[in-house]
């Protein structure tokens, strides 16, 4: 029991006063999670007291705040960052992936215990998002920002029939938006992959580039704008999908089946030099995701 109380305790983020004497602020997320600990500890037998106070003057309360400070956490995180960007050119695009994830999740974990973020935390989360950005470059070239403002929603009935345009050699974002295109969208899609996303055919409807009808729209990708324009984000089904086609294309929350959609794609890829190839081979992949993912509670 011991053992497990500690690493309990250890979970909250809190801090060690002395042997067996812990703190933690009254508003961080894990604070509640003290009082299922000393339950735990009572009924295990052994004596446990939960005190509510407040420091008696300012200096007991910056030593209480010194005793959160983050700044080794983050430095090893900006280091890490900085190894990462320096082998960016030479590292695999499977490798480059994996490292976006585990950083990600670094910084979260970092994040999930640092109750008084400051200039370090910025800092990290600058860092982070300037990384990504100039691993999608060198990946996915014409990756587009992320715009500002509203989700219009519109009708399906004036969407069919269009031609769509998006960026050649289609990631999973684009690949899936054009399955919820062609499954949920148009009926009768014509799909155009484009070198050069300013020359789009005219009258086509480009998703996924800078500019686009449907792109990044503030924390949402595209699929995830697609499915929010025409009424779709209630599906479960969808919501689900479009949670592991956000974390596999900008990062977030982790998905278990991101890194094997990942590998998929990359097959599907290696066999398939024609986009529009490329799109129907994913086809039955997203049709099992949404069947799974749908059912799934």
């Amino acid at each position: 029991m011991r053992v497990r109380i500690w690493r309990s305790l250890k979970a909250t983020g809190c801090a060690t006063l002395r042997d067996g004497v812990y703190i933690l602020p009254s508003n961080a997320a894990s604070a509640s999670e003290l009082w299922a600990i000393e339950r735990a500890i009572q009924q295990g037998g052994a004596d446990a007291h939960m005190l509510v106070l407040k420091a008696r003057d300012e200096v007991q309360e910056k030593t209480f705040l010194g005793l959160f400070d983050r700044s080794e956490p983050y430095a090893d995180f900006a280091q890490t960052l900085k190894e990462t960007r320096k082998a960016l050119k030479s590292t695999e695009e499977a490798d480059l992936r994996k490292s976006l994830r585990a950083l990600d999740q670094q910084y979260r974990a970092i994040r999930a215990t640092d109750f008084f973020p400051g200039k370090a935390a910025a800092a990290a989360a600058a860092g982070l998002e300037t990384l990504r950005a100039e691993i999608e470059q060198r990946l996915s070239p014409g990756e587009p920002m992320a715009a500002s403002g509203s989700i219009e929603r519109r009708q399906r009935e004036s969407f069919q029939g269009r031609t769509w345009a998006t960026r050649k050699r289609p990631w999973v974002d684009r690949l899936a938006t054009g399955w919820l295109i062609q499954r949920f969208v148009d009926s009768s899609p014509r799909f155009v992959w484009l070198a050069d996303p300013g020359k789009r055919p005219k009258g086509a409807l480009g998703f996924d580039f800078d500019g686009a009808t449907f792109t990044h729209v503030g924390d949402k990708v595209t699929f995830e704008v697609v499915a929010h324009t025409f009424g779709l984000e209630e599906d479960p089904g969808i919501r689900r999908l479009g949670e592991l086609v956000h974390y596999i294309d900008v990062g977030g929350i982790p998905v278990d089946e991101a890194a094997g959609i990942e590998t998929i794609v990359r097959g599907l890829q290696a066999q398939h030099d024609k986009d529009d190839a490329l799109l129907a081979a994913s086809l039955p992949l997203f049709d099992t995701l949404y069947a799974a993912m749908k059912e799934r509670q």
